[in-house]
């Protein structure tokens, strides 16, 4: 499975109120214990469902990870992904069965 950014994506990453590199993000997806969540709220509706999770880097870094998954290319489009607040968190726990 491949991991697109887009170099705009990557910029907003760098960005210091977001500060996450591609690692984080590949160690999130590594470390997840639940499923994904699909954002359904109308403004973020996409020809391909936005998902989301909440994970911790190798480091214990808590971080909210958005992304589409592209099945024909099988490729993970990464949209966003920053330090998760308290609440996202506690919307992800509440929704997100266990894997």
């Amino acid at each position: 499975m491949n991991i697109s950014i887009s170099p705009a994506v990557l910029a907003k990453l760098a960005d210091p109120s977001h500060n996450v590199t591609k690692q984080e993000i590949l160690e999130c997806f590594a470390n997840r214990d639940r499923k994904f969540l699909t954002d359904n709220r109308p403004q973020h509706q996409a020809p391909i469902p936005t998902q989301w999770f909440v994970a911790e880097t190798d480091y214990g870094r808590l971080l909210k990870v958005v992304f589409m998954y592209d099945r024909p290319v099988n490729t993970i489009i990464i949209k966003s992904a920053y330090p998760a607040e308290q609440h996202i968190v506690d919307i992800y726990h509440k929704h997100a069965p266990m894997i």
